[in-house]
């Protein structure tokens, strides 16, 4: 069996050549479950190139159509020739399935009879284009003003002078979204060499440890209320409060959109617009991926790891031995949840105190082209197998993802980080507010 994959208006097109024997058919299982990206919904499996189908055949294409299904989504065959169409008749398919007499004719018939779930957000709420992507707005629920927690300094971890008094215990329960530096352990003396990205989600943490192993570790508990597993933090960002606006993207850019543009399009479509904008904002992004930049914090920034005096972990001739760039992987199509804090250099940002500013935000010497006018902070955890719908509830989602996702990976973001599609809850944030 030998297959390959290409898409047309957005719909996915599997071309299928050889036997679909048992064997085949596991191999066209295989390849199929790597083909799919997340936010595909919409699928044909064109046969021109096979003469013979089995019930091993048969299996794999009811699998993918329950995953259409799973998805909302739709599932057509092509190009059937004469024996495999005996087979899905003798089967009783041939009404289960729908057929089309080219991969051209079942796109067509898909095109047409495609729902828009975007229809209501084009007529109602405003569209902006920006790079080659369309952003749709929608007004988020306001049950109070956004604001940032900071917990910790941020001088300790670029100058790697955190102690084991600047160590405080989070419970599960206390955090909806944040980013910092963290770990989990028995106790504070085993969580601290360890410390490293960390980002919660809706009562799950997920951490990268500064063991060396450049692996991802994770904690959901059953009842985040309940839980009395802490997570160990020395430095550590909160959003309090709601999500003033909903941007959704699309773009059929196939090398999607970077994280800088997107935090461009938004500050630059909040100036004059929304009133309480003042030069800060909070996003968190259930997207799908056309790569992944990242990086991650080899060692723990803890006091006595060898720094001199002054002399910081970002400093150009130590950075490489404390910041690990890029996982290795660019994990397209797979599905990215983040959390990102954005702070725009090119408006006034007297509104906010210098000090609370700074505690925010450091200039990633990996990024490079927007820092003069941006500072962005964003990390993310990477799922698989996960539908993409933007119509859905984005908390909601986030919540369900991160209870029954299959996680991939998490990583510090950096700005050149791309995305396709996305639901992307936008907090303007009114404080910046020390936490003790």
């Amino acid at each position: 069996m030998e297959a390959r994959s290409e898409r047309k208006e957005g719909v996915l097109i599997f071309f299928v050549s050889g036997r679909l024997d048992s064997f085949g058919a596991q191999q066209l299982d295989a390849w199929a479950r790597d083909a799919l990206n997340d936010d595909d919904r919409e699928l044909v499996v064109d046969l021109s190139g096979s003469t013979y189908l089995s019930s091993g055949g048969i299996r794999v294409f009811n699998g993918l159509k329950r995953e259409m299904k799973r998805r909302n989504g739709r599932i057509a065959l092509s190009s059937v020739g004469e024996y495999p169409r005996k087979v899905l008749d003798m089967a009783g398919f041939t009404t289960v399935f729908d057929l089309f007499p080219t991969a051209a004719d079942a796109v067509a018939d898909i095109v047409r009879k495609r729902r828009n779930p975007s229809l209501f957000n084009e007529i109602f709420y405003k569209n902006i284009v920006e790079n080659g992507a369309r952003f749709t707005i929608e007004p988020g629920w306001m049950t109070s003003p956004p604001v940032l927690r900071v917990l910790g300094d941020l001088n300790n971890v670029l100058y790697a002078k955190i102690s084991e008094a600047d160590i405080r215990k989070k419970k599960f329960s206390e955090v909806t979204y944040s980013l910092g530096l963290g770990a989990l352990g028995a106790d504070v003396k085993e969580a601290m060499p360890l410390m490293g990205e960390m980002i919660t989600l809706y009562g799950s943490m997920v951490w990268l440890p500064t063991d060396g192993n450049n692996t991802p570790d994770f904690l959901t508990p059953l009842d985040a209320a309940s839980a009395d597993v802490p997570v160990y933090t020395g430095y550590n960002i909160t959003l309090d409060g709601p999500f003033n606006e909903y941007f959704t993207l699309d773009t059929t850019d196939l090398r999607g959109i970077s994280i800088a543009d997107i935090y461009r399009a938004i500050f630059s479509s909040a100036h004059g617009r929304v009133g309480s904008y003042h030069g800060v904002i909070a996003l968190t992004i259930w997207g799908v991926l056309t790569s992944l930049a990242s990086s991650g914090l080899k060692r723990a920034p803890v006091t006595g790891a060898g720094l001199k005096s002054g002399e910081s972990i970002m400093a150009p001739s130590r950075v490489h031995e404390w910041i690990a760039s890029d996982s290795g992987q660019s994990y397209a199509g797979d599905t990215l949840v983040s959390f990102g804090i954005g702070i725009d250099l090119t408006g006034d940002l007297s509104f906010f105190r210098p000090e609370s500013l700074s505690s925010l935000y450091y200039a990633n010497p990996l990024n490079t082209g927007a820092a003069k006018q941006m500072y962005l902070h964003n990390h993310g955890v990477v799922f698989r197998n996960v539908p993409y719908e933007p119509t859905l509830d984005l908390n909601t989602q986030v919540k369900k993802i991160v209870t029954d996702g299959e996680f991939a990976d998490m990583r510090h973001l950096l700005d050149s980080t791309r995305l396709r599609k996305a639901k992307i809850g936008v907090s303007y944030i009114q404080d910046i507010l020390p936490e003790r």
